[in-house]
């Protein structure tokens, strides 16, 4: 961890910890070459293009999910829920200098997730054995705190000389969240 990173305590309820509002906190964001992803790629036309950030241990990322992606009228497509989740888990892997693949994930819908309308999702690492790295996440509406959906995810994470090349390959690197988008 960076002297930048602020460690957010965890509950052990067994229950999704709180938003995190540590007054004073740092906001960074992922900065990363133009590429095709989904989900937080420039160049994917038909993608999110989801702007990621890192707060603690938490990477979150908040949207108005476009028409496009609607599954029953009105409301988003449980596939892309999925994919917000996935990818927010996912990059919050990087918090712990690591990189890794999906090898299961596991989605509850509590409330469908309007379209059009200001949503958060947010992930962040439960545990970390050897290789296999299990996530927590959720998406919530940001106005009113209510949790739309919440998932849990495994996995596995690259090799050293594997991370390196994503690293080099994708010119990441996190930035101050005021820094303009590359």
């Amino acid at each position: 961890m960076t002297s930048e990173t602020i460690v957010v305590g965890r509950k052990t309820t067994g229950r999704l910890p709180g938003p995190v509002e540590t007054p004073g906190s740092v906001d960074r964001r992922f900065s990363f070459e133009p590429h095709n992803c989904f989900a937080c790629g420039s160049l994917n036309a038909s993608g999110l293009h989801l702007d990621l950030h890192v707060d603690g241990e938490r990477c979150w990322t908040t949207i108005e999910l476009a028409g496009r992606f609607q599954g029953w009228d009105g409301i988003a497509h449980g596939g892309i829920v999925c994919t917000l989740l996935d990818e927010v888990m996912a990059w919050s892997l990087v918090e712990h200098d690591n990189w890794g693949l999906t090898a299961r994930l596991s989605v509850e819908f509590k409330r469908p997730v309007p379209l059009e309308t200001p949503i958060r999702a947010e992930g962040w690492v439960t545990r970390t054995r050897r290789r296999l790295i299990t996530t927590a996440g959720r998406v919530v509406d940001p106005a009113t705190d209510a949790i739309l959906a919440t998932a849990e995810a495994t996995y596995v994470a690259a090799p050293e000389d594997r991370k390196k090349e994503l690293k080099e390959r994708y010119g990441f690197r996190l930035v101050e969240a005021a820094e303009p988008k590359a």
